[in-house]
């Protein structure tokens, strides 16, 4: 079934990341963002629902915007007033619109990175 998903691992402390907003945004072709939906992760560092799903999943170019900086400040990671990642921004494409794209985001107050899961 065509959808996007994510989730969340913090893997400084090696648990899910709970509680962190998350915003995903299609672009335009004049490159601007169109909100599609926002939401907040589960206890599993997932969303309860697909970011989008279905004929509403067209090809092109999308973004996923993840609040970690409120995350991480709320667990003292860092002990920095200003955190070094605040919003973690993802741009990817989707090729194929009856496909699943499962964009994971693997964090730590200083670093991060993603993949195509499944």
């Amino acid at each position: 079934m065509a959808r996007i998903t994510t989730h969340v691992l913090d893997t400084c402390r090696g648990i899910p990341g709970r509680g962190i907003a998350v915003s995903l945004y299609r672009l335009k072709p004049d490159q601007q963002r169109e909100i599609i939906t926002a939401t907040v992760t589960n206890h599993d560092g997932r969303c309860d629902q697909p970011l989008l799903e279905g004929e509403a999943l067209t090809t092109g170019y999308y973004e996923i915007d993840f609040e970690v900086g409120d995350y991480f400040k709320s667990l003292k990671a860092g002990e920095q007033q200003i955190p070094f990642l605040d919003r973690v921004t993802l741009r990817f494409g989707v090729g194929d619109a009856s496909g699943h794209y499962h964009v994971p985001l693997v964090v730590t107050p200083w670093s991060y990175s993603t993949y195509r899961g499944s």
